[in-house]
């Protein structure tokens, strides 16, 4: 196997040279804003944990009463068990659809939402239009479909309306983006598509994943907040992020749900989440409704920060999302600025190709409502000194 080792050497080297290799680390989470790296406690700036419901008592309590350690199979089988019904029932009540499919992560969550759609029209055919920096499960589903595509530019609604007046009669059209984008933390123009949807018949399909617990009444997400709820068709929660768990959900009619049961070979052909997981999942659903501080607080902590780092002269993404990214550049300079921080005492993760085009490479700063003030006012000294450092030097 020497020369499939030297295939092997010569790509990793590849990703080293241009700064791409990714490794992981051991991280020890000590609460939901510490871990401990080696023998160094970091204030973590970089998990999805914007409630802090990872170590919510509630939700551990749920976790902790199973008395399965697994599903031991798909739901088509014998997975589906009165844990997981009771869990899609309260997902469902609580984004104010119809039905909800459970799936075991949120990347098998779009591939199936996206195979469902690409499976209908037989032979007429189905195009996707997806917003060009919407998340890569979204995207590799897409491409997985075989069906054609085209990307349109981010909220760029003159682009995508032109896309949809050039559409076959015939064939469906599907518009796919994020409500919150994951790598640069701004907000999908919902509005934009509301006043598409009055013009163009197409299905829209809005993934929730990093818009649900932090908009929206009760952590319904952002077309709950901004009263569009009724233009989206299929709504995508992802769980591991807000809600604390693992898994994802795909919401919509009963009869779109019923068609992902015959259609989202990611759900038929995957072992269903564990019931201990169900029940964490309505628990965090009803922590979500009984503590909306926790919505509130990371919000004001996001504002907080964005406004301290465009005082000090750098430009955030706008909005009030727990995302708040830092475009570098280049890959090597992102990673050592990434450093710098943990020298300073924060876990702040370099976001490199593939995840963003070449040359965007940034550091992603997340939020959670358990941060103090004094962790994030401490952070933007750091990142502002840190562009200071970096201006001098490019001089």
């Amino acid at each position: 196997m020497q020369w499939f080792d030297s295939i092997l050497d010569e790509e990793l080297a590849d990703l080293a040279e241009a700064g791409r290799l990714r490794q992981r680390q051991l991280v020890r989470q000590i609460d939901a804003t510490h871990v401990q790296i080696d023998d160094r406690v970091l204030i973590n700036f970089c998990s999805n944990d914007y409630l802090a419901l990872t170590h919510h008592p509630r939700v551990l309590a749920a976790l902790h009463g199973a008395t399965e350690a697994g599903a031991g199979s798909a739901g088509l089988i014998s997975g589906f068990t009165p844990h997981h019904a009771a869990a899609e029932a309260a997902i469902a009540k609580w984004k104010g659809v119809a039905s909800a499919i459970l799936l075991p992560s949120g990347y098998q969550t779009n591939h199936a939402a996206i195979q469902t759609l690409a499976a209908l029209r037989g032979t007429s055919g189905v195009r996707f239009l997806i917003d060009k920096l919407a998340h890569a499960s979204l995207i590799d589903a897409i491409r997985a479909s075989g069906m054609p595509w085209r990307t349109f530019g981010h909220n760029a609604m003159p682009r995508l309306a032109r896309l949809l007046s050039e559409a076959k009669p015939e064939q469906l059209q599907v518009v796919v983006s994020e409500s919150i984008f994951s790598m640069d933390g701004d907000a999908a123009d919902l509005n934009g598509f509301a006043e598409l949807k009055k013009k163009h018949q197409f299905v829209l399909l809005l993934d929730e994943a990093h818009a649900t617990g932090v908009y929206g009444d009760g952590g319904a997400g952002l077309a709950v907040e901004r009263h569009l709820q009724n233009i989206v068709d299929v709504s995508i929660v992802t769980l591991s992020k807000s809600i604390g768990c693992i898994g994802g959900a795909i919401c919509g009619s009963e009869k779109f749900c019923q068609a992902v049961l015959n259609f989202g070979r990611a759900y038929m052909f995957s072992t269903s989440p564990p019931p201990a997981i169900a029940d964490a999942i309505v628990a965090a659903i009803a922590v979500m409704r009984d503590e909306p501080q926790r919505q509130q607080r990371v919000r004001e902590l996001a504002r907080r920060l964005r406004k301290q780092l465009i005082d000090g002269g750098l430009t955030p993404s706008a909005g009030d999302s727990p995302i708040i990214p830092l475009i570098v550049g280049g890959e090597k300079a992102a990673l050592q600025l990434a450093g710098e921080l943990g020298e300073a005492g924060f876990l702040v993760q370099a976001i490199r190709p593939p995840t963003v085009r070449a040359g965007a490479s940034r550091l992603r700063v997340t939020l959670c409502c358990e941060h103090r003030e004094d962790d994030v006012d401490r952070l933007s000294v750091a990142l502002i000194q840190s562009s200071i450092r970096r201006a001098g030097a490019a001089e």
